[in-house]
């Protein structure tokens, strides 16, 4: 039996023994344009909260609601919490005593002041707040232009960093922004461009900006990576330990020239990604806990296995790594049978004791009581994330190390071109 994932995880991964090579060739630049030339800055609408039975908005300022044709239907006094839930078709807007205004299935939040911030289950959001009734319940999106956007993207997803560190943010600006643009439209379906989450990248709101996340928007306003003339596909993930991966190591579809794996290491071996907390990581099971994390995600990952059917655990092994050193397979050995977990399936199915993702599918493992009762297993890793792309903890090595965020992308997308676009 054959377990495959039904869908790439886009979280982070790691890799095996690094090996030295050249320092890659900077990305060719086009020459200087103005802000004026080519596209306006599009707008980006940010799925923040996505089918909730109830979410809370208020305002520093105060705030109005109405509907798509601009029809006022309340006005929310400055510093009331007011909840917007589902109705019958549309939706109710409820003040803090309970009086309910209702609405149809889409309504605007907003404020006369356009500086004026927007809290959404109490985190401060720029632009245009819009509530939308979905099958489930409330959806609430975030509208604003791209580079305000990066603003509350930028640090959160790389943190606070040093001026040592500025290239890196610079880098993840380019890359976030070029995955913006690819995705665009990604969710249209379900009335928004992109999810504020992991399940795309994290956006944090104003909540999430800083002065340093800010310049790097700022320096590298409408930069993004191309191949052919469109954007790329800027996976990215949080550290790769010591080798990065090919794309279609994690993601069927992924075979592009740019998404190769590239040894992520300096001249002296040392990879740049080694100040990374996740660079190395142990994990354990006692044959209970393995059992019991079995029977929760093998039959969560398809295949017709069952609970009752992890009675018994004989075996854990890789059956085959990838080119980049990546577990590409490992057969677990039960009972009734082996059962194989491809891809990445495998970090699903053999979950922590905590209950999330395995780091990264970089790993060795060492078995007690193998081919008759495991009574123990244990994983000894490297890295974070799926592995395919820009590595994060990489690229502030790479700019600790004076590498400009030309050539950290460069380095992580070989063959991308850097174009402006606005």
């Amino acid at each position: 039996m054959v377990l495959t994932a039904a869908a790439a995880i886009a979280v982070a991964v790691a890799s095996c023994t690094p090996v030295a090579a050249p320092p890659p060739a900077p990305v060719p630049v086009p020459g200087p344009s103005t802000p004026n030339e080519g596209p306006a800055e599009p707008q980006i609408r940010l799925g923040l909260v996505v089918g909730v039975p109830v979410a809370t908005v208020s305002g520093s300022a105060g705030l109005s609601v109405s509907d798509p044709s601009g029809a006022r239907l309340a006005e929310i006094p400055a510093g009331e919490v007011w909840r917007v839930t589902a109705g019958g078709a549309g939706l109710v807007v409820l003040a803090p005593g309970g009086a309910g205004t209702t609405a149809s299935e889409q309504i605007e939040i907003g404020s006369p002041d356009p500086d004026a911030l927007v809290r959404v289950n109490g985190r401060p959001y720029r632009g245009t707040i819009t509530a939308l009734r979905d099958r489930t319940g409330v959806t609430i999106v975030d509208r604003v232009p791209m580079e305000t956007y990066l603003a509350g993207v930028v640090s959160a997803e790389m943190g606070r960093r040093s001026l040592a560190e500025q290239e890196a943010l610079r880098a993840q600006a380019v890359v976030s922004r070029t995955y913006a643009l690819r995705n665009l439209r990604r969710w249209q379906a379900q009335g928004f461009d992109l999810y504020a989450t992991v399940a795309d990248q994290v956006y944090g709101g104003a909540a999430s900006e800083t002065p340093e996340g800010r310049a790097a928007v700022d320096a590298t306003r409408g930069w993004i990576l191309t191949y052919g003339g469109v954007p790329i596909d800027a996976f990215f993930y949080s550290t790769c330990g010591g080798r990065t991966a090919d794309g279609t190591e994690v993601f069927r579809a992924a075979d592009r020239p740019y998404l190769r794996s590239v040894a992520d290491v300096a001249d002296d071996g040392t990879a740049y990604c080694s100040i990374s907390p996740r660079f190395r990581w142990h994990e354990e099971w006692t044959g209970e806990a393995l059992r019991a994390t079995l029977r929760r995600t093998l039959p969560a990952a398809g295949g017709g296995t069952t609970a009752s059917d992890v009675s018994e655990v004989r075996d854990v092994r890789v059956s085959y790594r990838t080119p980049s050193g990546r577990v590409g397979q490992v057969t677990i050995a039960l009972r009734r049978g082996d059962v194989r977990v491809d891809g990445p399936s495998v970090r699903q199915v053999l979950r922590p004791v905590s209950g999330e993702l395995l780091r990264s599918s970089t790993f060795t493992l060492t078995v007690s009581g193998a081919g008759r009762r495991v009574t123990r297993l244990v994983a000894d890793g490297a890295g974070a994330g799926h592995g395919v792309g820009f590595c994060q903890w990489g690229a502030v090595g790479r700019s600790r190390a004076g590498q400009d965020y030309q050539r950290i992308v460069a380095a992580y997308y070989p063959g991308a071109s850097l174009e402006r676009l606005y």
